[in-house]
């Protein structure tokens, strides 16, 4: 794959906004993360018998700009108030111009769950949840001579990129910041946990990334404990 930024337009992951989160976020606070997963361990195997669920990849992470950045004059922000403001609260996911996170786009399904992370500001983290209401289909805005994403080497008989819809479902009960998951993906990572692999910290530039069930659980379990 070619290295490009990965980009989408008024929701766009500028190159090195990831590097600058992660330098944000090397201190975690100090806390309970060990005993959060352990909390968090004996529920999900009071559910589910102890067993181990499959390692797939069923929901999303999708990072969006919630501050104000000119990308060759277009102004890219779009916080979670915008995709509310939409009609219906729906909007597509456009303007990803990288081969990974393309193929990510392409692998969502009908209904399933994201996370809506704001990135690139001064506190990034997740702020709600949003649902995919439409899959995979070209992204129109390659084709835009006058958009920031324009691709002259994609032609409409085979499109390079493509996007998806997603519609809001809800806010998260408080705002998940990415140093706080930082500090219990630190922990998985020494003593075993389901952060231990998270994509948010091995593969940090993709504004696409995907989530296990257990990621997916544990994160939001985090929405219903005090700030730590």
């Amino acid at each position: 794959d070619k290295k490009e930024p990965d980009a989408k337009i008024a929701k766009t992951e500028e190159e090195t906004s990831d590097k600058e989160e992660e330098e944000k976020s090397t201190k975690p606070p100090a806390g309970g993360s060990k005993s959060g997963w352990k909390n968090w361990k004996k529920t999900k195997e009071s559910d589910s018998g102890g067993e181990e669920s499959k390692i797939t990849y069923c929901h999303w992470l999708l990072k969006s700009e919630p501050e104000s950045r000119l990308e060759k004059g277009v102004d890219v922000k779009f916080s979670i108030d915008d995709l509310k403001a939409q009609p219906n609260q729906t909007t597509f996911w456009d303007g990803v111009r990288n081969y990974q996170a393309r193929n990510f786009l392409r692998a969502m399904k009908l209904g399933q769950q994201a996370f809506f992370y704001h990135s690139n500001c001064k506190e990034p983290g997740i702020v709600a949840i949003v649902k995919i209401v439409k899959e995979a289909y070209p992204d129109h805005t390659q084709f835009d001579q006058k958009d920031p994403h324009y691709d002259s080497s994609s032609r409409k008989e085979n499109p390079k990129w493509s996007m998806v819809d997603v519609q809001f479902v809800r806010m998260t009960k408080r705002f998940i910041p990415l140093s706080e998951i930082k500090a219990h993906h630190l922990a998985h990572k020494a003593e075993g946990g389901p952060l231990k692999n998270m994509m948010l910290f091995t593969r940090q530039r993709l504004s696409i990334q995907p989530l296990t069930q257990e990621e997916f659980d544990f994160v939001l379990s985090l929405e219903e404990e005090k700030p730590q």
